[in-house]
């Protein structure tokens, strides 16, 4: 059976067509729909370029993450001690081996050469954590003023500090991605004078539920939430009103293709009464974008609530993945839906995250392909393609354009024409130098929403690494924009004269899922059970299977079938007959030792 309105295949072809598609024909398909025309490109070129460089000229003013990004090359050797070591805690359950971990890698980092470099507290504050635990292994170094006291104080306290220090390191780092502990603590500090001209979607930190009671407690937390929330909206519009972020995965603990009969009954309730709740209060909520596996399940999820919004509700939104290959089909679904029932639908547009958890997945997976792109411009191509569509039809979609890329931005706003029906959305803590100009009245002067997370320390420091290694890579724009040795010209390429450029899109370098061994071998194949038309598929022909009963007999030549049998029911379902079992009698026994000895 399929879900989507009862209908035996998906409503969106493309869903199940460009799930695993071919890079080269499909990035071919949208050049066509992502090219906005000479004059256009050159447009975009010279205010990118103008972006750039007012950014750069606000070097010394930087703070937060940009700060840390330009004083932290993370591709040097201090930047990959750090992060790689932070990823590892992550993994470590014992104190014992964290100790040594840090140890180990601390030893490697030139931590002082980063000292009173930056002008940035952030930065400053997170380097004197990281010395902290240098300064325990180096005890013999000169002691000078302050370095002096927390030698004397760290010799008495023993090793165990290292492993505190780190944390420490990461503590204070994550005040720069998250917006407070609680929602009231986040609401307040949106209110501050250096907040108050953005728009604000909250996003309450935490893992995926593993049991009933974690997705009780993130149900709560976002019912919660959004009361709260709605007080500080006053009587603000919908579009410029605070928004909530939710995820479908924290709601269930089941939240797998696998057991979609059972996630669309007990969840689609569970979001509707979040949505209802918004809806009363005139804000709009955002379903998180997820795992590449779920997001056909997440559209289910979505076109059951949607179908049942208010008549005159228009929050009800979700998030969209460039990087996936089926993301321009999840936005042609998506105006079937507003065809259908009418609501318009904030859309956030991401580039995306988790790209090598999606490529190895399908690796391991031993699928023909894999749902993202395998180049970053590949990517980037498929943004504006997807935002083509979004600005054509901002009668459907109230577009909302989440990207640190100031090409991106410099796009968006030359297709739009103007700068009416969308708005742009950063991470906090990342990202202001250029979005001060995006919500400038002598800028660009369109609305900017911080994406802003709340949650206490225990939630960070998964977010807050990912994060810092998503955007430090030397092929983040993050990283490139604060980079003064990088030519302007060189980081605001156009994205499709760089496509143009290659003969193959596909990267060179990232081989096929069937082909990671060769030439020794292939990978074994897998069957893509995230593609619910494979999945139903498969899941007829189980039923069909199941309606053949199995008769069991000794394999005996001239075996005449005359001897007891025994039903046989699944393990699994005790209802279920999988068939019957014939035994052998004596006699049959000596005539398989006859047959044997003949041979």
């Amino acid at each position: 059976m399929n879900y989507f309105s009862g209908q035996k295949t998906s409503p969106i072809k493309g869903l199940s067509e460009n799930f695993l598609k071919d890079e080269n024909t499909l990035v071919n398909e949208l050049l066509e729909q992502a090219n906005p025309g000479f004059k256009a490109r050159a447009e975009i070129k010279e205010l990118a370029v103008k972006l750039v460089k007012n950014v750069r000229s606000q070097i010394k003013d930087m703070d937060g993450v940009d700060a840390f990004m330009k004083e932290y090359d993370l591709s040097s050797k201090e930047g990959i001690v750090l992060m790689c070591m932070a990823e590892a805690l992550l993994r470590i359950p014992d104190k014992g081996t964290a100790e040594k971990l840090i140890k180990d890698k601390l030893l490697d980092g030139d931590w002082k050469s980063h000292m009173g470099k930056s002008d940035s507290t952030f930065v400053n504050a997170s380097t004197w954590g990281l010395m902290l635990t240098g300064k325990i292994i180096h005890i013999d170094e000169d002691k000078k003023g302050l370095s002096k006291i927390f030698d004397k104080l760290l010799n008495k306290t023993g090793e165990p500090v290292v492993r505190k220090g780190i944390y420490q390191a990461m503590k204070v780092m994550g005040r720069q991605f998250v917006m407070g502990r609680t929602i009231d603590e986040a609401l307040k500090r949106s209110q501050t004078k250096k907040h108050r001209d953005y728009r604000f979607s909250f996003d309450m930190l935490g893992e995926a539920a593993l049991t009933q009671a974690d997705a009780d407690r993130y149900q709560k937390a976002y019912l919660d939430a959004v009361s709260v929330i709605a007080k500080y909206n006053a009587k603000k519009k919908i579009e410029a009103a605070a928004t909530i972020s939710i995820k479908l995965s924290a709601l269930h603990p089941r939240y797998e293709i696998a057991n979609v009969k059972r996630v669309l009954k007990e969840l689609v309730p569970r979001v509707k009464q979040i949505v209802d709740l918004a809806a009363s209060l005139n804000m709009a909520v955002t379903v998180d974008a997820e795992e590449a596996d779920r997001l056909e399940l997440s559209l289910l999820v979505f076109e059951q609530v949607y179908s049942q919004c208010p008549t005159d509700y228009n929050g009800f939104g979700l998030v969209v993945q460039a990087f996936q290959k089926r993301a321009s089909a999840v936005i042609d679904f998506l105006v079937l839906l507003n065809d259908k029932y009418g609501h318009k639908i904030p859309l956030r547009l991401v580039k995306g995250a988790y790209w090598d958890t999606e490529i190895k997945r399908a690796q391991e997976q031993g699928l023909e392909d894999y749902p993202v792109f395998t180049r970053k411009v590949n990517t980037d191509i498929s943004y504006l393609a997807c935002a083509t569509t979004l600005l054509k039809n901002r009668d459907k979609f109230y577009p909302q354009f989440a990207t640190h890329n100031a090409n991106t931005v410099a796009a968006v706003r030359v297709m739009a024409g103007d700068n009416v029906g969308y708005e742009f959305q950063r991470l906090h803590g990342m990202g202001q130098a250029l979005h001060r100009q995006t919500i400038d009245p002598k800028g660009l002067d369109v609305p900017c929403r911080v994406y802003a997370p709340v949650g206490s320390h225990e939630d960070l420091l998964p977010y807050l690494v990912r994060r810092l290694l998503e955007n430090g890579a030397n092929t983040s724009f993050v990283n490139r924009l604060v980079d003064l040795e990088l030519d302007i010209d060189d980081i605001t390429q156009d994205p499709i004269e760089v496509v143009r450029s290659h003969s193959n899109h596909r990267h060179p370098q990232i081989s096929l899922p069937m082909d990671i061994y060769l030439p020794k071998r292939n990978n074994s194949q897998g069957i893509n059970l995230a593609d619910l038309q494979t999945f139903n598929n498969l899941q007829e022909k189980l039923e069909n299977f199941k309606l053949q009963k199995i008769t069991c007999t000794p394999l005996i030549p001239r075996y005449k079938g005359e001897s007891t049998s025994q039903e046989v029911y699944s393990p699994a379902d005790s209802n279920y007959l999988v068939g019957t079992n014939i035994f052998a009698k004596a006699e049959d026994a000596e005539l398989a030792l006859k047959n044997a000895s003949k041979s």
